[in-house]
């Protein structure tokens, strides 16, 4: 460390994106306290899981996880919040590395072809800076070595924040947003979609439906976290 960034560092200390407290040496985003915290599920490893029951049905499905539980006040909570508003891209692809960890030790996502992250409206993009779920496929690819796939599928109408809407109006809410631009990147691939919180699956599943008129593409799902 150059001795401007070890007196900015006193200055400006950097701080954990989840409970505030300064990181130490070593410490990146996270602080290891925070990062042991985070719920985990062990849904990867897992045939017939949650995730898979709450999408199952209403997509065509290979498989389906969630790595970590999404609860009002925990870390993971505190994560999500950082990743989506509070403009913290490199927490998106540390998570994003985790998530990729987590499905290569399960065994059961060996055979991906591509990953696809939900594609945000061209206008929520601009006001945010980023799409998180980009970010987190990016984080993923490093881990298995899979390529990101950002122009087949984009989301063409704007629609309101899904956590602002109440359950049985997501569905409504981002019916007929997502058509497929490139079809050729997604033929006969297995795809996985990429989205950051999994609550009613409504989202996931009007993405995957327009991915599932592409001949030949497979469909598994994975999310950063799953709100109970």
């Amino acid at each position: 460390m150059s001795p401007l960034s070890a007196i900015l560092q006193v200055l400006f200390p950097t701080t954990c994106a989840c409970c505030g407290e300064v990181l130490v040496r070593g410490e990146r985003q996270v602080c290891l306290d925070c990062l042991a915290n985070m719920a985990t599920t062990a849904f990867s490893a897992m045939n017939d899981n949650p995730v898979e029951r709450r999408l199952m049905g209403r997509i065509p499905l290979v498989h389906a996880t969630s790595v970590y539980l999404f609860r009002q006040g925990n870390t993971v909570r505190n994560a999500v919040h950082a990743m989506k508003f509070h403009g913290n891209a490199e927490l998106c692809l540390m998570m994003g590395r985790q998530m990729g960890l987590d499905l290569l030790s399960s065994g059961r996502f060996d055979d991906i072809d591509v990953l696809v992250p939900i594609p945000l409206h061209w206008l929520r993009r601009l006001t945010r800076g980023y799409n998180q779920s980009e970010l987190l496929c990016r984080g993923i690819g490093e881990v298995l070595n899979v390529p990101v796939c950002t122009g087949a599928v984009v989301r063409h109408r704007y629609t309101r924040q899904q956590s602002l809407q109440q359950s049985h109006k997501r569905a409504e809410n981002v019916e007929g947003a997502f058509k497929v631009k490139r079809a050729d990147k997604l033929a006969g691939k297995h795809v996985l979609l990429v989205d950051d919180v999994l609550t009613t699956g409504a989202t996931i599943a009007a993405c995957a439906d327009v991915i599932a008129t592409v001949p030949g593409v497979r469909i598994s799902v994975a999310t950063f976290c799953m709100a109970i």
